[in-house]
């Protein structure tokens, strides 16, 4: 299925009872701005905040990990969602890409993605609320089931790069790749583990066009030109998982549907001793 809806479609069916709109709009540490505060500023009518840093593992010392399965369906039965709703994430950047894996990770398939997120809905000026949202009613349950099949810890992250059969794709900047600019999370450093291939996940909107997706052909070439085989073993990494499902979704559209996440990504990968750490300087 294609995982996108527009904000025309989305306007039109905002109101339908069967429907969730999440704003999952989310920062990384060292920024200066909370995704909740930019959320009461304005957000789409009917719109619920969903926080990253909640519905992520509180015990990890690792950034934005997987929660568990209880605490995931706890937050959505909050939200109003139930099994058969049909749940749209929107921010203004990159971050929608990790709930709608997330939700699917978690066995919710009725999942999408608003097409061009908050800056394309507001360029063209639809209707937009301010302050907290109205709490929905509770849902009376939400059952999820893990697939830890499209999922890598950091030993198997090991695994897949000593075989060499596996690419590993990178979706940070490349400054924070190279080793050149700070990792973005306090105390980490920046570089990349051997092999991996960067594709910076900015690649894949169209920054004319209200940073909507690019076209399926487009987002092929660039993975062609980087290097990659999208019809083999792809692992996607970032710098806490987020960009990397980003990739992932693009991979997706593309027809791999066998690509992996790795979970930890850099945040956990920098901070172990046994693990290698590259730069453009090594």
């Amino acid at each position: 299925m294609d995982w996108l809806v527009t904000t025309e479609w989305l306007e039109k069916h905002a109101d339908e009872s069967d429907i969730v709109i999440l704003d999952c709009t989310w920062f990384v540490p060292n920024s200066e701005k909370n995704g909740f505060d930019e959320f009461l500023k304005s957000h789409i009518p009917t719109a619920q905040f969903i926080d990253l840093n909640v519905i992520s593992d509180p015990k990890s010392p690792y950034a934005n990990m997987l929660p568990s399965q209880n605490l995931f369906a706890s937050e959505c039965v909050k939200l109003g969602i139930k099994n058969d709703t049909h749940v749209i994430v929107y921010d203004s950047s990159y971050v929608s890409a990790r709930l709608w894996w997330m939700f699917r990770v978690f066995g919710h398939q009725n999942i999408s993605i608003l097409d061009g997120g908050f800056r394309k809905w507001k360029a063209e000026n639809r209707p937009l609320e301010v302050g907290p949202a109205p709490a929905r009613a509770m849902s009376p349950g939400f059952t999820v089931t893990l697939n830890p099949s499209s999922i890598l810890n950091i030993e198997e992250m090991k695994m897949a790069i000593k075989s060499g059969d596996t690419t590993v794709v990178d979706a940070r900047t490349p400054a924070r790749f190279d080793g050149i600019e700070s990792s973005g999370y306090p105390g980490v450093p920046s570089g990349f583990m051997p092999g991996a291939i960067n594709i910076h996940w900015g690649k894949f909107f169209d920054a004319e066009n209200n940073f909507t997706f690019i076209s399926e052909s487009k987002a092929a070439a660039i993975f062609k030109t980087a290097g990659v085989d999208l019809s083999g073993k792809l692992v996607c990494t970032c710098g806490s998982g987020v960009t990397a499902a980003l990739l992932g979704f693009m991979l997706e559209r593309l027809g791999n549907k066998e690509w992996k996440l790795y979970d930890g990504s850099w945040h956990e990968w920098a901070q172990q001793a046994d693990t290698e750490k590259l730069t453009v300087k090594d």
